[in-house]
This record gives C-alpha cells, structure tokens and sequence, in this order.
C-alpha cells in the first residue's frame, strides 16, 4: 500500500498544478464571458432577421462602415472634436486657476465674488446652451463658449479650495522661514494645492468632453458628434456604432492620460480632494458682502435695458424675466412644463437609481459577479452619456419611452458606482462576524452591509437626483415632443424669446439647487446614526 502510494504523489502535483492552471484561465475568461455573448447575440439577431437592418446593423456592416470611415472620415470628425476640447480646456482651466486661487488667497474675494459664482455655477451647463445660442449663433464660438463654462465651474471650486485650506498652515511656515512671495506660492502654496487642482481638471474633463458632444449634436455641421446626428438622420445606425465605440474608447484614454498624470505630479501624500468642503462662516457685515456683487449686477443690468444699451430681443431685462417667470407660473406655462419635467425625472429615476443599486449590491458581494459583470460595466461607462441619444432615438422614437430610458441611464451610474464600491470597501471583519453569528443573506444585508455601506450609498444617491434631472433637461432637448422644461426652452430660442429663455434657466437651476438640497437632507436623516 504504501508503494502504491509514493507512486501516485508524483502523479497527483501535477494534476494539482493543472487544475490551478485552468481555474486561472478561467478567471481570466471570465470578463470576456458577457461581450462575447452580446456579440454572439447580435450576430443571431442580424443573421436571422429578428430586427430590421436598419434598426439593429450587422457587425459585418458595422465592421465595413469603421473600415471605411478610418481612411479618413473619422479621423477628420474626430480630429475637430479634439481640437474643440484643447482649446475650450485651455481656456477653461487657465481662468478656473486664476480665479480659484484669486478667491482662495483673500477671504474678501472669496466673500465678494464666490456667492455669485456658485449661483450661476447651480445653472448646469445644459440650461445654458438656448441663450448661448441666441448670443454667439451655432459657430465656433458657441462651442468655446459651452466648453469654457462646463471646465472653468469645477477647476474654480477645486482651486479654491486647495488655496484656502491650505493657507493657515502656509502663513505661519512663511513666517518662520520668512519666505518671500514667489517662494511661498512655487514651494508651498502649488504643491498642496497641486492635488485638488488636479482632481478639478479630471472632472472638467468629463464635463468638457460630454457638454461637447451636447453641443455638437444640438447644433454643429463638423464634428464627431455631428457625424452622429447625421447618421441617425439617414438611418446608418452602423456608423452610429462607429461612433459610440471611438467616443468610449477617447473617453477612457483621457480618463486613464489625466490619471498618469495626477499620479506623476502629485507623488506625495496628501489628504483625498472628493469633497469640497464649507467655507468660512460670515459674521456681522461680512454676512451682507455676498450680496453686493449680485446686487450692482443686476441693477448694470436693469439700466443697460431700460437705457437701450442691449436689444431687447438679445439681453431681456431683470424685471421682464421676473414678470414672464411670474406669469409664466401663474398661468400654469412654466409651471406645468417644470412639472411635467419632474415627473419624467422620478420616473427615470426609480427606473435607473433602483437598478443601479441592486446590480451594484450584487457586484459588491458577488466577486465572480464583478468579474463577470464589473470591465463590461466600466467599459460601457466611459461612453459620454448624450452619445446614446441617436441610437436611443432610432430605436425608440421621441417619445416617453426613449427620454425615460436616457434619464435612466444617467442616473443608473452614480448609485451603482457607489454602491459597489461603498459594499467592497466595507471592513473584513463584517464578513467574519457574519460567518461567527450565522446570519443568512437576509439579515447580513438588514445588519451588516447596508448600515456599513449607507454613507456612501446615500450619497450615490444624491449624485443621481442631480444626474437624472440632468437627462431630463437634455433628454426634452433632443426629444422636444410632449412638454417639458427644455423643450419650453429650446422653442423660446427659436422664436427669440429671451425672457422666456431666462425665465426656463432661472427654474432649472432652482430646482437643480433643491434637488441637491433635498439629497443632501435625505443623506443627512438616513445616515445620522454615524454622528451620534
């Protein structure tokens, strides 16, 4: 017996050793499992008629129409785009850096200038286009334009804060190495304002990129996104295809380009940048000094249109906005188009929120789920969110079937983003007291993993509130049929009404800063456990 069994040791570690082989390969087959049937699925789809050409291309078209666009179409299209966004970040990040480190080096300025910007800062991007299409046409300069607002809001936030906070601790090692000016910004103020400053430029560019492609698609005759909107027009939704996978595959090389950078130039340690903190309370007169600017503004311009220094027809006044906002309310016009607005954005929100949550709350405690799932979901986010608009269009008309789907989609990744991540950051120790009490699936999400996880699912949570309302302004922009808040606007543009236009703006971005304001109260409630 025991000759028997030396004989088979020999044979055992290798069989061993290839059964690790393969559960390797295994693991590393699987992430490829979900693309690999997608692709087998849409192959039997076209192959066997299930859906018109038109409507679902074959990958043999789709393949032939990229083949053809790279000798030179594409590249052109894509080419502009890019030239677009190096100019808008160029000047985007230049005045966020001024202007951040201008409020952040003097408490005054920040006092003065700060509640001003961040009121026009609640506006989003999206609810300025209608106006900055009255001002600058449908040229360059709107593109530059749009560009500059959605890059300069996050750099200037960033900014400031990697200025400010960093100040006291600046001023008293000055002090004591009696640095003269220049020393103290090149060796202590730019080194701990380096890591928010790049933490803003990643965020502009992920607004920069998406707000062009907005653009473009709304009003452009070159362009990637322009290339698009002329493909759904004729119904070659393979080079829609085309498109969508070379947006995805820039968008992941800026992401992964600004990532190599931030971690080249920012290699000291340094406290996370996520969040931008309050500021300093205000006291006595400082407490009326935010109002100043946004007062003489205002009254500049009420007398520029009383005086007739501006068309009417180009720059409304303050008081003809309040009287149209006013009447506009009233009379049930903006009042029912904002309401119809909000109805589509919870609808799209239940629908893309709840999903969200539970595809991530299983990846996050499913490892072979998120292996499975995880690169083909992390792929599919790096695709800029208005590049689905033709496709979502062709396939489901400009009804409210296609908006409910893109406000879904724009709010199905910040709560699923944050909802993994929240369960696979949850402590080692929660697993094995899970394992020590026997609790079942049950009781280990009631006691264990949601409570641990709830900070950060909460605040996915307010990231979708503001995401889907978000789609909402941009999905009544494409699909400007059955009311809403931006087809009111997107029809004032046509028709010049800048009072209207203004008025739309004004309600958009209320609602904007009351949804943000409600998620942070929902945040505040649901987790104030972790306070007490």
């Amino acid at each position: 017996m025991a000759r028997i069994s030396l004989l088979s040791l020999p044979l055992a570690a290798p069989a061993r050793g290839a059964a690790l082989r393969g559960s390797n390969l295994g693991e590393r087959l699987l992430p490829w499992l979900l693309p690999l049937a997608l692709f087998a699925l849409w192959w039997l789809a076209s192959r066997n008629h299930w859906m018109s050409e038109q409507i679902l291309p074959p990958p043999s078209l789709v393949w032939s129409s990229a083949v053809e666009l790279a000798g030179g179409e594409l590249w052109s299209h894509l080419a502009i785009s890019l030239q677009r966004l190096f100019w808008g970040l160029l000047a985007g990040i230049g005045a966020g850096a001024v202007l951040g480190a201008l409020l952040g080096f003097s408490a005054r300025a920040e006092r003065l200038v700060f509640p001003t910007f961040g009121a026009l800062a609640q506006v989003p991007t999206l609810a300025w286009i209608p106006l900055f299409m009255v001002f600058f046409g449908i040229g360059e300069p709107l593109k530059l334009v749009v560009l500059v607002k959605a890059i300069v809001v996050p750099v200037t936030l960033h900014t400031l804060v990697g200025v400010r906070d960093a100040q006291p601790n600046l001023r008293e090692a000055a002090r004591v190495l009696r640095l003269p000016t220049h020393l103290l910004i090149r060796r202590l103020i730019l080194p701990a304002a380096l890591p928010a400053f790049m933490a803003g430029v990643r965020l502009a560019l992920a607004a920069g990129w998406t707000s062009l492609l907005a653009v473009e698609l709304l009003a452009s005759s070159e362009g990637i996104g322009y290339l698009m909107v002329w493909a759904r027009q004729l119904f070659m939704l393979d080079i829609v295809f085309v498109c969508i996978v070379v947006i995805g595959v820039m968008g992941v090389a800026m992401d992964r380009g600004i990532g190599w950078l931030d971690r080249t130039w920012v290699h000291w340690p340094h406290p996370a940048t996520a969040q931008i903190r309050r500021g300093p309370r205000y006291h006595g007169w400082q407490r009326l000094q935010p109002g100043l600017l946004p007062l003489l503004l205002l009254a500049l311009w009420q007398v520029a249109a009383v005086q007739g220094w501006v068309d009417a027809n180009i720059l409304a006044s303050p008081w003809a906005v309040l009287l149209t906002t006013a009447h506009g309310v009233l009379d049930g016009s903006l009042s029912g188009a904002l309401g119809k607005s909000l109805a589509r954005m919870l609808g799209g929100l239940l629908l893309g929120a709840g999903l969200g949550f539970a595809l991530g709350l299983w990846l996050g405690l499913s490892r072979r789920s998120e292996r499975l799932l995880g690169p083909t979901l992390a792929a599919l986010r790096q695709i800029a969110i208005f590049a689905w608009v033709p496709l979502l269009t062709a396939w489901f008309g400009l009804g409210e079937l296609a908006k409910g789907v893109f406000i879904a989609l724009a709010a199905f990744f910040p709560l699923f983003i944050a909802t993994q991540r929240s369960v696979l950051n949850l402590s080692p120790q929660l697993s094995e007291a899970a394992q020590v009490l026997r609790l079942g699936l049950a009781q280990r999400l009631q006691r264990l993993v949601l409570p641990g996880a709830a900070a950060g699912i909460f605040a996915g949570l307010r990231l979708s509130l503001i995401y889907a309302w978000l789609g909402t302004i941009g999905a009544e922009y494409f699909m400007p049929s059955n009311g809403g808040i931006g087809s009111l606007m997107i029809g004032a543009q046509q028709l010049l009404r800048m009072d209207l236009i203004m008025s739309g703006m004004l309600l958009v971005g209320l609602t904007g800063a009351a949804l943000n304001l409600i998620g942070q109260r929902i945040e505040t409630r649901a987790t104030r456990w972790r306070h007490a």
